[in-house]
Protein backbone atom coordinates (compact mmCIF):
# COMPACT_ATOMS: atom_id res chain seq x y z
CA UNK A 1 0.00 0.00 0.00
CA UNK A 2 1.18 3.51 -0.99
CA UNK A 3 -0.07 6.55 0.59
CA UNK A 4 1.10 10.08 0.17
CA UNK A 5 1.20 12.24 4.03
CA UNK A 6 1.87 15.87 3.59
CA UNK A 7 4.88 17.03 6.34
CA UNK A 8 6.90 20.33 7.02
CA UNK A 9 10.43 19.53 8.57
CA UNK A 10 11.61 22.42 10.45
CA UNK A 11 14.84 23.92 10.69
CA UNK A 12 16.18 21.45 12.55
CA UNK A 13 15.17 18.75 10.03
CA UNK A 14 12.27 17.54 12.23
CA UNK A 15 9.38 16.25 10.34
CA UNK A 16 6.31 16.94 11.61
CA UNK A 17 2.83 15.27 9.94
CA UNK A 18 0.33 17.56 9.21
CA UNK A 19 -2.14 14.76 9.89
CA UNK A 20 -1.92 11.83 12.15
CA UNK A 21 -1.23 8.35 11.07
CA UNK A 22 -2.35 5.20 12.52
CA UNK A 23 -0.27 2.14 11.66
CA UNK A 24 -0.69 -1.97 12.73
CA UNK A 25 3.26 -2.21 12.61
CA UNK A 26 6.44 -0.47 11.35
CA UNK A 27 6.46 0.63 8.05
CA UNK A 28 8.78 2.03 5.95
CA UNK A 29 8.82 5.71 4.53
CA UNK A 30 10.13 7.20 1.85
CA UNK A 31 10.39 10.86 1.97
CA UNK A 32 10.43 13.79 -1.05
CA UNK A 33 11.71 17.07 0.29
CA UNK A 34 10.68 19.46 -1.99
CA UNK A 35 12.17 22.77 -2.92
CA UNK A 36 9.57 25.40 -1.89
CA UNK A 37 8.61 26.95 1.37
CA UNK A 38 5.30 25.41 3.51
CA UNK A 39 2.03 27.10 2.09
CA UNK A 40 0.72 30.26 4.42
CA UNK A 41 -2.20 29.48 5.54
CA UNK A 42 -4.15 32.64 4.50
CA UNK A 43 -8.30 33.13 4.68
CA UNK A 44 -9.52 34.03 1.02
CA UNK A 45 -10.96 37.97 1.23
CA UNK A 46 -14.53 38.36 1.59
CA UNK A 47 -16.01 39.47 -1.94
CA UNK A 48 -13.78 38.29 -3.90
CA UNK A 49 -15.78 37.38 -6.56
CA UNK A 50 -18.63 40.19 -6.25
CA UNK A 51 -20.40 41.22 -8.95
CA UNK A 52 -19.32 37.68 -11.34
CA UNK A 53 -22.46 36.03 -10.68
CA UNK A 54 -25.50 36.26 -8.66
CA UNK A 55 -27.48 33.49 -6.40
CA UNK A 56 -30.73 33.20 -7.08
CA UNK A 57 -33.49 33.29 -4.75
CA UNK A 58 -34.60 29.76 -4.51
CA UNK A 59 -30.85 28.74 -4.09
CA UNK A 60 -31.72 26.76 -0.68
CA UNK A 61 -35.31 25.18 -2.00
CA UNK A 62 -35.74 21.69 -1.92
CA UNK A 63 -34.10 19.86 -5.17
CA UNK A 64 -37.15 18.17 -7.42
CA UNK A 65 -37.66 14.88 -7.13
CA UNK A 66 -36.34 13.53 -10.78
CA UNK A 67 -32.57 15.21 -10.16
CA UNK A 68 -33.07 13.59 -6.47
CA UNK A 69 -33.56 10.27 -8.33
CA UNK A 70 -30.55 10.69 -10.25
CA UNK A 71 -28.18 11.39 -7.01
CA UNK A 72 -29.61 8.00 -5.98
CA UNK A 73 -29.46 6.08 -8.82
CA UNK A 74 -33.12 5.48 -9.33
Amino acid sequence: MLRTVEALIDERGHVHLLEKVELDAPHRALITILNEHPRQETQRPFGLCAGEFVVPDDFDAPLPEEILDLFEGK
